[in-house]
């Protein structure tokens, strides 16, 4: 179990119960009501610190290894999941991933960024940044979907679309607005995602939807609290700083009205109870496509239009 620096003291309680029970073991000695008495201090020194994140923290949370990542969402949510590849101009971009996926009788398009479970998979996967590749294979199961009128859920976990110079000689940019002027008039219901990282272009790329969530430990934002720090103050040393004045939590994003809602997580981050948190966001993805259905495309689009021009603060002088 891999501990973040803020959760210092649950690892030290952690080390206590563990100590306790290899005594038990050794001893042969009833240890049931020392166990029972710290794991009831582990909950509420969890429930203490949990109440109290800073925006910081929550970075760090959305960040943890241990988290969740789009395939193993759609593979515990799905009972078949048919993965499509290839934009079929350059080559498949193992950043984002996408398929048709059936759950409880639905059939539903599934596409979403992916980072990678360890190193090695994290370097093929360019760390969830995708190319423009990434981003034209996502609309076009995008518009496979809207071919066959079938709903389409999207996962944004990513630290920004890749900034290399080859990602823009092939139009970073073009693809990432090309997917913005077709998400808004897909006739087919979109929900978006939000699971760790939302990270600038990058996460709105697929993230133009007619209902935006995000996991309580996630974040979205024009940029990282590090590179924002970087900016402003040429080093790193004031991230924390910078999430705070970044306003980039779930819960402040929700009172602004970027995204419909806030989807709660288990005690402790999505990464402590994998099941906990699919049963949640599978119960959350289907009462919404409930829903979405009973609109008329028509009516959705408009309603998708109008809800991201309402964004934004300016006054007019």
């Amino acid at each position: 179990m891999q501990f973040l620096d803020f959760e210092q003291p649950i690892a030290d309680l952690y080390e206590q119960l563990d100590k306790v029970r290899q005594i038990g073991e050794k001893t042969k000695v009833d240890v049931q009501a020392a166990v029972h008495e710290l794991e009831e201090k582990i909950h509420d020194t969890r429930e203490k610190i949990y109440a109290n994140l800073s925006p910081w923290q929550k970075v760090q949370l959305s960040r943890h290894p241990n988290r969740p990542y789009t395939l193993a969402y759609i593979e515990r949510l799905c009972d078949k999941f048919i993965q499509l590849h290839g934009d079929r101009n350059v080559r498949d971009d193992p950043a984002m991933v996408g398929g048709f996926g059936e759950m409880d009788g639905q059939t539903i398009m599934f596409i979403g960024q992916q980072k990678g479970i360890n190193t090695k998979m994290r370097q093929l996967r360019n760390f969830g940044m995708a190319n423009p590749e990434g981003y034209r294979k996502a609309l076009r199961l995008m518009k496979l979907a809207e071919k066959f009128d079938k709903p389409i859920v999207t996962f944004i976990d990513t630290p920004g679309a890749y900034p290399g110079l080859e990602a823009e000689e092939r139009g970073q940019a073009e693809a990432i607005a090309r997917n913005l002027f077709e998400m808004v008039r897909l006739r087919v219901p979109v929900i978006c995602i939000i699971i760790g990282e939302g990270a600038s272009g990058g996460a709105l790329g697929i993230g133009m939807g007619d209902r935006v969530f995000m996991l309580e430990n996630s974040w979205y934002s024009v940029i990282s609290p590090e590179n924002c720090s970087a900016i402003l103050w040429r080093n790193w040393d004031h991230k924390e700083e910078a999430a705070e004045q970044l306003k980039l939590t779930s819960g402040q994003m929700h009172k602004f009205g970027i995204v419909d809602g806030v989807i709660p997580e288990p005690l402790g981050g999505a990464h402590t109870h994998y099941n906990e948190m699919v049963a949640t966001l599978k119960a959350q993805i289907l009462e919404t496509l409930g829903e979405l259905k009973a609109i008329s495309p028509e009516k959705r689009i408009k309603q998708r239009i109008e809800k991201f021009s309402r964004m934004g603060f300016f006054e007019e002088a």
